[in-house]
């Protein structure tokens, strides 16, 4: 059986850019900071368009924020 598994680093591209809360990352991109921490945290893959938007606040490419892994059991 395969597994998907997103992880990403956010926590360490909001430490870049000033150090950005999670809060302040949830007003620009129109989420609860739950939404962010559970994003964070690996706990809740977020939707195609949230991947963008949190990848446009850092000028990065979604594939510089978020990593696809497939598991195999």
């Amino acid at each position: 059986m395969v597994k998907c598994h997103i992880s990403n680093n956010i926590r360490t591209l909001r430490f870049n850019k000033n150090e950005m809360t999670q809060q302040q990352l949830a007003d620009l991109v129109g989420v609860t900071r739950q939404t962010i921490v559970a994003i964070e945290k690996g706990k809740y893959s977020p939707s195609l368009e949230l991947a963008f938007r949190i990848a446009r606040v850092f000028d990065r490419q979604v594939e510089d924020v978020f990593t696809y892994e497939e598991v195999r059991d």
